[in-house]
C-alpha cells in the first residue's frame, strides 16, 4: 500500500499576537486556500501555551518570556514580590484574610516602586553603554525569542517557514538549520516589513541588535519578501542579495470587502458624530515618525473637525498626543476606536471624510505605500498626506488627495480643509484599476509562486476557506459551559453582563431563555483574581479592560448581534473605550439600536448614608476605614446615571428600591434542583447551625460569632464557620445544615439564602420592615438582629417541629420566587 502523500507544512510566525496583524493573517489564510497545512505561531502575555483555530489553520501563541540578564535590583524587587505571596499563602493558611490582603496590597506598592526604579536604572545605564554590535549582548529579547519559540516550531516540523519582520529572523534561520540537521527538508522565507537601519529605534542598543541580526541571517534566507520596490532595491544594495526581494504589497482582500450599510460598525457612529461633521480617520501603529503630533497641533486651526484614531493598542506616545490634545483644548474631538477583523476595515472607515498620512520624512516612510493607503482607497476616502517621496508621487499622479510639507501645522490644517471643500472630487479619482491594483488577491499571487518554488513538496488541491475566516475562542472550561439558549436567529438576541456576580447572569440567561422561547442569551464575565467559576460564554480579564483588542472584541460581540443588553452593576459594556461605567457606552449602543436595561445587586447602588440612617446594625457601622465613603461615591455616580439615561432598571433585591425607587424587583434566580434537599432537619441533638460570610463586615459576622461561639462551647448548637471554601463544599455543607444564618446587617436575603431555603434550611437573617412588605407575608426568613439573634435561635431550638416547618415553607418559597419564573415575567416588557 502506498501512503498518502500529505500537505506541505508552512509556519507563519510573528513575535506579536497575531490579532491585530493583518499581513500575517491574510498570508496564512491565502497559504491555506492554496492547499498548505498552516500553522500561525506568534506571541501571548499569559504564562502558558495557548492553542486556537482559525478555520482549518492552527494558531499557537508562545508566552513572551525575559531575558536571562538581571540587574541585582531586578532581583531584589521579584524577591519581594515572592516575599509578599509568600505571606499572603502563610496568613490565608492561619485563616487570617485580612492581614495577607493588607500584606500583599503593601508588597505590591513596594514592588511597583522597586519595578520602576528599575526600569529607569537600567535606561540611564543603557543610555551611557555603546552598542557591542553583537545582537545577543545588545538586545537578548531576540535571543529569548528564539529559546522559548524554536521548540514549538521545531516539533511542527514544516517544510517552509515564513518569517515576519526582524523580530522573527534569528527564530526562522536557527528552527531551519536544526531540521535540516535532523534530515528533514526546510526552507525559509524573511519578509521585511520596514527599512531596520531608517527606523528610530528607542535606544542605540536596539537598532544595533535588529541591524546585525539582519546583516547575520538575510543572506541565510531562501528569499527575502519586502513590501515595496524601493525597499527591495535598498535591501538587495545594503546586503548584496544575489536575486531582488519579492514584493509583496499589504493590501485588503477586495472580494470580502463588506459592503456599507446603516448596520455595519462605522467610525463616524462609534464617535457618535452627525454626517455633516467634518471627519479624519488615522488607522495603524503610533510611532514618532507617523507625524501625529502634526495633526492634533492642527486641531485648533481646524474647528469643529474631528479625529478618530483607529489604533490596536495603547503605548506612551498615544498618551503623550491625548496629553497635547488636552493642553490644546481639542481633546473632545479627539476619538480613540478599536481595530476591526481585516475584511470590515473598509466599511468600517468608510463614514470618515479623509483618510491622513502626516507621516515624517525618515527613511522608512519615504520608500513605500503604506497598508494604510489600501484601507483608505477602499473605504473611499480621499488623502491628506505629507510630502513623503512614495506617498506623495502617488496621490499627485492619481488626483486622489492633497499633500502639505511634513511636520507643516499650518500647511496640515489648509490642505485638510482644501480636501475636505473637495472630497467629491478627489474619491472620483480612486478608480477600479486603482483598487484591482492594490488588492491582496493580486500582490498574493507572487507570495504562493514563492512558496511554491522553495518546497519540495507543492499544494496538490486548493482549500475551501473563506478570506473572512474567523479565529475561534479557545476552549472553555466544560463546568463552565451554560445552559441557556447561545446567541442565534431569535428575535431578541440578549447580552448580559459583565460583571455576573454571584453567577447571576448565567442564572438570569437561563430563566429567561427557558421562559421565552424567542429569546436566545450570551453571558459576559470580567473575571478578577477572586472570582469564583460561575459560567459564562465569554470571560474578560479586568486587567486587559483597556486593551483595544478586547474593546475591538466586545464591539463586534455586541453591534449586530444583539437586540439587547442586560448590563449589571453599572459596568461599561466595551471595556473602557468609553470610560469606566456604563453611560459611556450608551451613545454608542443606541445608535445601533440595541435596546438597554440595567440591573443593580448591591454595592454598586446602595448609599451608605441612607443605610446607616435608616439600620441600627449596618454593615457600614463596620466597614474598614475609607471603604464607606468610596461606595457612597460609587452609588451617587451611578444613581446619577440611573435617574440620567431614562433606561429600564432591576434589582435582584428588593431593598435596593430604596436607592432606585423607579426600579422593578427581579428576583435571584438559583437552580432549585441542584439545592433542593430531602434530609431532614432539626432531628439532631446539637444541630447544626452554619454561616458563611464571604466578608465579615458585610454580614456582621463578628458581632455575632461571640455569642454563637457561647453556644457552640455549651454544646447547644455545632457552629460552622465557613470561610473561603470551594464552591461544592459549600453546597454540602449548607444541605447537611439545620439552620443558616445569612446576614445581619443589609435587611435583604441574599444568594446564600436563597439556596439555603432551596435546600429546605430555616434562614435566618435581619429582614427590614420595607423588604418584609416588599415579599409578602410568604417570606419564611426569621428575622433577627445581632441583639436579639440568640434569643430567636433559643426559640428555634425549643420548638423543634415548627422551625422544621419553617424549613419545608423555605423550599416552597424558593420554588415560587426564585426559579427564575418570577424573573422572567419581571423583565419580559423589556424584551419586548
Amino acid at each position: 500500500m502506498t501512503s498518502q502523500v500529505r500537505q506541505p507544512r508552512l509556519v507563519v510566525v510573528v513575535a506579536n499576537d497575531i490579532r491585530g496583524d493583518s499581513r500575517v493573517q491574510k498570508t496564512a489564510i491565502a497559504a491555506a486556500r492554496d492547499g498548505w497545512d498552516v500553522t500561525v505561531v506568534g506571541s501571548t502575555d499569559a504564562h502558558v501555551l495557548e492553542k486556537t483555530t482559525m478555520g482549518q489553520l492552527k494558531v499557537i501563541r508562545v508566552p513572551a518570556a525575559k531575558p536571562k540578564s538581571q540587574s541585582r535590583l531586578g532581583r531584589t524587587a521579584d524577591r519581594i514580590a515572592q516575599t509578599g505571596k509568600d505571606a499572603d499563602n502563610r496568613s490565608r493558611a492561619k485563616g487570617i484574610g485580612r492581614v495577607g490582603d493588607l500584606g500583599m496590597r503593601f508588597a505590591r506598592r513596594v514592588v511597583g516602586k522597586v519595578r520602576h526604579e528599575v526600569r529607569e536604572l537600567r535606561a540611564r545605564r543603557t543610555s551611557r553603554v555603546a552598542p557591542s554590535g553583537d545582537w545577543r549582548r545588545d538586545w537578548p529579547q531576540l535571543a529569548s525569542l528564539d529559546k522559548t519559540f524554536g521548540p514549538v516550531i521545531d516539533e511542527l516540523e514544516p517544510d517552509l517557514i515564513h518569517a515576519n519582520d526582524i523580530a522573527t529572523i534569528v527564530i526562522a534561520a536557527h528552527c531551519a538549520e536544526r531540521l535540516r540537521a535532523r534530515g528533514l527538508a526546510c526552507s525559509w522565507i524573511y519578509d521585511a516589513h520596514e527599512y531596520i537601519r531608517g527606523v528610530q529605534w528607542p535606544t542605540r542598543q536596539q537598532a544595533s541588535a535588529y541591524t546585525s541580526a539582519e546583516r547575520e541571517f538575510i543572506s541565510a534566507a531562501d528569499a527575502v519578501v519586502t513590501v515595496s520596490t524601493q525597499l527591495a532595491q535598498m535591501l538587495r544594495d545594503d546586503y548584496r542579495l544575489p536575486t531582488s526581494p519579492v514584493v509583496v504589497g499589504n493590501s485588503p482582500v477586495r472580494e470580502i470587502i463588506a459592503p456599507t450599510s446603516e448596520k455595519s460598525l462605522s467610525v463616524r457612529a462609534l464617535c457618535n458624530l452627525a454626517d455633516d461633521v467634518p471627519l479624519m480617520v488615522y488607522a495603524g501603529w503610533l510611532g514618532k515618525e507617523r507625524g501625529l503630533d502634526t495633526v492634533v497641533a492642527a486641531m485648533p486651526k481646524l474647528p469643529g473637525y474631528h479625529l478618530a484614531l483607529v489604533v490596536g493598542r495603547s503605548n506612551p506616545l498615544l498618551k503623550q498626543l491625548l496629553l497635547q490634545a488636552e493642553t490644546l483644548g481639542v481633546r473632545d474631538r479627539i476619538h480613540l476606536l478599536p481595530y476591526v477583523p481585516q475584511h470590515e476595515v473598509a466599511a468600517y472607515l468608510h463614514s470618515a471624510d479623509l483618510g491622513v498620512i502626516p507621516f515624517r520624512r525618515v527613511p522608512n516612510t519615504e520608500i513605500s505605500l503604506p497598508t494604510k493607503i489600501s484601507e483608505y482607497l477602499h473605504a473611499r476616502l480621499p488623502l491628506v498626506t505629507s510630502d513623503v517621496k512614495v506617498v506623495r508621487a502617488f496621490v499627485e499622479e492619481h488626483g486622489i488627495g492633497e499633500v502639505f510639507p511634513a511636520e507643516d501645522v499650518d500647511a496640515f490644517a489648509v490642505a485638510a480643509e482644501k480636501a475636505y471643500q473637495q472630497r467629491a472630487v478627489l474619491s472620483a479619482g480612486i478608480t477600479e484599476e486603482i483598487l484591482d491594483d492594490l488588492s491582496w488577491e493580486h500582490q498574493s499571487k507572487a507570495l504562493l509562486a514563492l512558496y511554491r518554488s522553495l518546497s519540495a513538496r507543492v499544494p496538490a488541491v486548493p482549500a475551501d476557506i473563506p478570506w473572512d475566516v474567523q479565529e475561534d475562542p479557545p476552549p472553555v472550561d466544560p463546568l463552565l459551559v451554560g445552559d441557556w439558549r447561545e446567541i442565534g436567529d431569535t428575535r431578541v438576541r440578549l447580552g448580559l453582563g459583565p460583571a455576573n456576580y454571584a453567577g447571576q447572569g448565567a442564572a438570569f440567561a437561563k430563566a429567561i431563555c427557558r421562559e421565552m422561547v424567542d429569546v436566545s442569551a450570551e453571558v459576559v464575565m470580567i473575571r478578577q483574581p477572586e472570582s469564583f467559576g460561575f459560567p459564562a460564554n465569554v470571560y474578560i480579564d479586568v486587567n486587559r479592560l483597556a486593551d483595544f483588542n478586547v474593546q475591538s472584541q466586545q464591539i463586534h460581540r455586541v453591534l449586530g448581534r444583539y437586540t439587547h443588553v442586560l448590563v449589571d452593576a453599572f459596568m461599561p459594556v466595551f471595556g473602557h473605550l468609553n470610560g469606566t461605567t456604563i453611560e459611556g457606552d450608551l451613545a454608542m449602543l443606541g445608535r445601533a439600536g440595541v435596546q438597554v436595561a440595567i440591573l443593580a445587586h448591591g454595592s454598586e447602588i446602595r448609599d451608605p448614608r441612607r443605610h446607616l440612617k435608616n439600620h441600627e446594625f449596618s454593615l457600614f457601622r463596620d466597614a474598614p476605614v475609607g471603604i464607606a465613603a468610596q461606595l457612597a461615591k460609587r452609588a451617587e455616580r451611578n444613581r446619577k446615571i440611573a435617574e440620567s439615561c431614562g433606561l429600564p432598571l432591576f434589582v435582584t433585591t428588593p431593598d435596593l428600591v430604596e436607592d432606585l425607587p423607579t426600579a422593578t424587583w427581579a428576583p435571584l434566580v438559583i437552580n432549585i434542583d441542584l439545592w433542593a434537599c430531602d434530609r431532614p432537619v432539626m432531628e439532631r441533638k446539637r444541630p447544626i447551625v452554619m454561616h458563611a460570610p464571604s466578608k465579615r463586615w458585610t454580614k456582621g459576622t463578628d458581632r455575632i460569632l461571640p455569642s454563637l461561639t457561647r453556644l457552640h462551647k455549651r454544646g447547644v448548637i455545632d457552629l460552622r464557620l465557613a470561610e473561603g471554601i470551594p464552591w461544592e463544599q459549600m453546597k454540602d455543607l449548607v444541605k447537611e445544615s439545620d439552620i443558616v444564618l445569612d446576614q445581619f446587617t443589609t435587611g435583604a436575603y441574599g444568594t446564600l439564602g436563597c439556596e439555603a431555603m432551596a435546600a429546605g434550611k430555616p434562614v435566618v437573617a435581619y429582614i427590614s420592615e420595607q423588604v418584609s412588605q416588599a415579599v409578602g407575608p410568604d417570606l419564611p426568613i426569621v428575622s433577627a438582629n445581632p441583639n436579639n439573634l440568640i434569643s430567636v435561635l433559643e426559640s428555634m431550638l425549643n420548638d423543634r417541629a415548627g422551625t422544621a416547618r419553617i424549613g419545608a415553607a423555605s423550599a416552597r418559597f424558593a420554588r415560587e420566587f426564585h426559579d427564575g419564573r418570577r424573573t422572567a415575567a419581571a423583565l419580559a416588557t423589556f424584551l419586548r
